[in-house]
């Protein structure tokens, strides 16, 4: 059995069970799709949704959703009084079998008609059909309070799994989609409240203490502290200067500040990352692939099974009765439905994708809960990952025969021509690049540094591959320093070199240690010197660590891991890191704020660049798939008892009830644990 999903205007899944379309037709599928508040501080109501509408409306869905259960509840009860407690001589025959039915049609009569309309689309054996079965079954035979009771809890148990799922959506996109519906623009120095999605590029948004950004954007105040909470999971202020990039979702601490609008509303970070974590439920974990594989087998053959039991006793049971067998079959049918494993299963998964979303992690798919759970061997980059990549120049050697301002000049005009973090510690130690350099035929040489002609002379700026690559004779051992060395030869003559240092992040150790704890091997990967890559490896107690790596050393380094049946997942910068993200079984993106294309390369993406976060990110997995699984054997065991008891005669309707709706909320519950767990 596999349940339909709706979409919206997008294409994107809006629900997980066919019955929200049932049962929701008055209305109700708005709820907490997009009726959760959103404050932005100034711009709304605290009762308000993004559509400006209250949220007594939702209040009002949800009693129009139960509304038909509460029917039909009323109605059973009291005919169960006049059944068994207060018997009334008109409530016989043919008034009391329409009595039940009128009880039955609320709740029965959508099931019914959608088990119909599934076998019109070839999808026949749907748990839709099971309880139609089921319960028209008991009213046949007589037992017509059993054949609404059933049908009730059932309906009862789809609403709950509707909103259990609903509420699982809601909570990430009100976690994430914080985007106030309006901003604050200047027109001809006049403040005008406009909406957000009709801002366009190019507007000036004046931002007030306390309100949050609505678009991407570029600072033209001159400084402006943020709060990124939104963004990265961090609270802590994070102080702009003029001309850098402010983006949605960021609240103004201090003084009133203007931004130069440069993304359009549905373009920004924040619309991307919120789709990204939407969309993450497209991709199945292999539970959940072979949960829905298996309820396609599994359903047609309990229907089998359940017309054997009705059929084959008579041919060996003496005394047979058909009503006493069919009724055995029909508790077997109801027992039998998926409902626990189809819905709780991906209810736990995307649990675990919000859960790691409110830590600042994002998964591209639950597929990746599941393999990161197992992973074996955390494989890192160094700079800018364990390091905080922010490079500061320690010391500059050069032969006393060349001018030093003149060489760092050059060597600064050739760095601005690249974006590594060694360009940027060059430039801020050197300053201003001096405009009358000209640079010719520059090229980057990946993996060794730049080349360029100043001059009519060739300038090599890198490390000391670079030196080896073009014959250059140098005088010392690179071995013997720990910083970062950068290498620099004119006219073919090697005359010094500048170091670098880079500091490690805060959290690193924490990170090592919390690996080791779990049971994973830690490996480091590095294009940086080997001895400034051994020496971090050993302050922080990695394992195993490389340096002097070119892309494909690194590549290769991975594939070595992976041919000793190691899972391997990856931690790098997502973009210059691409074929080992690509190769290894997860590829994690540090700092996926800043960078599109990082978001595309990665797996997962780490907002805020904190190392701690990928034993984080690994323990969400494994807490996901524990609940998951505790959910696949409460269903089987449960079921499979009440089904023995129920082909033997010795369970009734209610276990039947209770082993399909009881246990599919039973593992509901569960897998909503994962969305109140701290890591």
């Amino acid at each position: 059995m596999e349940h339909k999903h709706t979409y919206d205007a997008k294409g994107k899944q809006l629900c997980c069970t066919q019955q929200e379309k049932i049962y929701t037709n008055a209305g109700a599928s708005s709820l907490l799709e997009d009726g959760h508040s959103k404050k932005d501080g100034h711009n709304h109501s605290e009762h308000s949704d993004e559509d400006g509408h209250d949220h007594s409306k939702g209040n009002d869905s949800v009693v129009k959703m139960f509304l038909p259960a509460m029917i039909s509840l009323c109605l059973l009860l009291i005919a169960i009084a006049f059944d068994n407690y207060f018997p009334q001589s008109w409530f016989t025959g043919w008034v009391r079998i329409i009595w039940y039915v009128v009880a039955y049609i609320p709740v029965g009569f959508p099931v019914v008609k959608e088990a119909f309309t599934s076998i019109g689309k070839g999808e026949i054996f749907s748990e839709f059909l099971l309880m139609s079965i089921a319960t028209i079954g008991a009213f046949a035979i007589g037992e017509y309070p059993e054949g609404v009771a059933v049908m009730l809890f059932y309906a009862v148990g789809e609403v709950f799994q509707t909103l259990a799922v609903k509420r699982a959506k809601a909570n990430i996109k009100t976690l994430l989609d914080q985007r106030p519906d309006e901003v604050t623009i200047l027109e001809n120095n006049q403040a005008i409240t406009v909406r957000a999605e009709n801002v366009q590029i190019g507007n000036i948004i004046q931002l007030k203490p306390g309100e949050k950004l609505g678009l991407d954007g570029e600072l033209i105040s001159e400084t402006a502290s943020f709060n990124t909470a939104t963004l990265t999971g961090e609270s802590k202020p994070d102080t702009k200067a003029k001309g850098e990039t402010v983006l949605a979702g960021m609240i103004n601490l201090n003084s009133v500040a203007q931004i130069k609008v440069t993304t359009a509303y549905t373009d920004s970070k924040l619309s991307k990352i919120l789709e990204l974590v939407q969309n993450a439920t497209a991709q199945k974990a292999p539970t959940e692939l072979f949960i829905r594989k298996f309820a396609k087998i599994y359903t047609p053959i309990v229907v089998a099974l359940a017309i054997l039991i009705t059929v084959l006793p008579y041919f060996f049971v003496y005394n047979y009765v058909f009503s006493q067998w069919l009724y055995r079959a029909l508790v077997f049918l109801v027992i039998s439905c998926p409902c626990a494993l189809v819905i709780s299963i991906p209810l736990g998964y995307f649990g675990g994708i919000g859960s790691a979303s409110r830590n600042g992690i994002l998964f591209k798919g639950s597929n990746f809960l599941d393999i990161i759970a197992n992973i074996q061997n955390v494989v890192m980059d160094k700079t800018g990952t364990m390091t905080e990549g922010v490079f500061k120049v320690q010391e500059v050697i050069l032969k006393p025969e060349f001018n030093k301002d003149e060489i760092l000049q050059m060597v600064n005009a050739l760095e601005s021509q690249s974006t590594h973090p060694v360009a940027t510690a060059i430039h801020n130690y050197v300053g201003k690049i001096d405009s009358n350099i000209k640079l010719e035929n520059v090229v980057e040489i990946s993996g060794h540094g730049l080349k360029a002609i100043v001059n009519d002379k060739e300038l090599l700026v890198g490390n000391f591959k670079l030196m080896d690559k073009f014959n250059i004779v140098y005088d010392i051992d690179p071995a013997t320093i720990v910083y970062t060395l950068i290498a620099i030869a004119y006219n073919n003559i090697f005359i010094g070199f500048l170091t670098i240092a880079d500091s490690i992040k805060e959290d690193a150790q924490i990170t090592i240690d919390k690996l080791k704890a779990l049971g994973v091997k830690t490996t480091m990967l590095s294009g940086d010197k080997s001895t400034v890559v051994k020496f971090v490896a050993e302050k922080l107690g990695i394992a195993n660590a490389y340096g002097d790596l070119l892309p494909e050393d690194k590549v290769n380094k991975v594939k070595e891991l992976i041919a000793k049946n190691e899972t391997v997942c990856f931690v790098g910068d997502g973009v210059n890191d691409a074929p080992v993200v690509a190769l290894s079984n997860v590829g994690i993106a540090m700092g996926g704020l800043g960078s599109d294309a990082t978001i595309e390369t990665a797996d997962v993406v780490i907002q805020d660049d904190m190392p701690s976060k990928i034993p984080m990110a690994i323990n969400i997995g494994k807490q996901t798939k524990k609940i998951v699984w505790q959910n696949i054997i409460l269903a089987f065991v449960v079921k499979a008892i009440v089904l023995i008891l129920g082909a033997g005669g010795l369970a009734t309707m209610w276990e039947a009830v209770f082993a399909d709706v009881g246990v599919a909320l039973l593992a509901i519950l569960n897998a909503v644990r994962i969305q109140r767990m701290k890591f």
